[in-house]
C-alpha cells in the first residue's frame, strides 16, 4: 500500500483528492494539512508518507519551504507537486528543494494518476513541464546524449547555467553578468543546441546534475 499526504491550503480540493487517490488500488491517503508547518506537526515519523502531494502557495510555511524540509528530514518521501502555477521558475525551484515531478491542478484524473504511479515506481513523474527528454536522465542518472562534450561549454555558458537555476529573470541575469539581454538570449540559444535541450527548465537540471550549483 502506498501511503499519501495532502498538503494544500483549499480543504475541498484536499478532500475531493483524497477520495479520488483512495479510490485508487493501492493508494491511501492518511493525512491532509493546510500547509507545510500543519504537515510536520501531524507527521507519524514511524510511518511517514511514501508521496507527499504539496501545493506551492500556501501560508505559515509555503511549498518551497516544506519541500525542502522533507528532502532534509525524510529521505524515503517523494514530492509530487500539484500547483496552479505554471511557470519555469517555480518548477526549477521545486526540483532544485527535492520534488519529483510537477503537475497542473486543472489535469485529468487519468493523467493525475499515472503521475502517481510514475512517482511510486520509477521515483520520478516527467511531463511536458520538465521535458519527456530528461526522464532517462533524472530518473536512472544518466548523462544526455549531447552534441558537444560538456568540456566545450565556455565559462560564460556555465556562469550563465548555474544563474539560472535561481530565481533570476533573463533580464536579471544580463545584468549581473554585465551583458546584454540579447547576448543572454545567444548564450541559451547555443546551450539549447550544443545540449539538444528544449527549456530553461532542462538546463536547470543539467546544471543540477553536474554538479554546478549546490543541492
Amino acid at each position: 500500500m502506498t501511503l499519501v499526504a495532502l498538503v494544500d491550503d483549499h480543504e475541498l480540493l484536499r478532500s475531493g483528492l483524497a477520495a479520488i487517490i483512495n479510490s485508487f488500488d493501492g493508494y491511501k491517503v492518511i493525512m491532509q494539512a493546510g500547509n507545510g508547518k500543519e504537515f510536520i506537526d501531524q507527521l507519524n515519523y514511524e510511518a511517514p508518507p511514501d508521496i507527499v502531494l504539496l501545493d506551492i502557495t500556501m501560508p505559515v510555511m509555503d511549498g518551497f519551504e516544506t519541500a525542502e524540509w522533507i528532502k532534509k528530514s525524510l529521505s524515503s518521501t517523494r514530492v509530487l507537486v500539484l500547483s496552479m502555477l505554471e511557470n519555469d521558475i517555480a518548477i526549477i525551484r521545486m526540483m532544485k528543494n527535492g520534488a519529483r515531478g510537477y503537475l497542473l491542478k486543472d489535469s485529468k484524473p487519468k493523467i493525475f494518476k499515472q503521475a502517481l504511479d510514475n512517482i511510486r515506481d520509477t521515483g520520478y513523474f516527467i511531463n511536458e513541464l520538465i521535458s519527456d527528454k530528461l526522464m532517462n536522465y533524472i530518473s536512472n542518472g544518466n548523462s544526455f546524449a549531447v552534441n558537444a562534450p560538456f568540456g566545450s561549454l565556455s565559462d560564460n555558458e556555465v556562469h550563465f547555467l548555474r544563474l539560472i537555476c535561481s530565481d533570476k529573470t533573463y533580464k536579471e541575469i544580463a545584468e549581473e553578468m554585465c551583458v546584454s539581454p540579447r547576448t543572454i538570449d545567444s548564450y541559451r540559444d547555443n546551450l539549447f543546441k550544443k545540449l539538444d535541450i528544449k527549456t530553461r527548465v532542462g538546463l536547470a537540471i543539467f546544471a543540477m546534475k553536474h554538479n554546478l550549483v549546490e543541492m
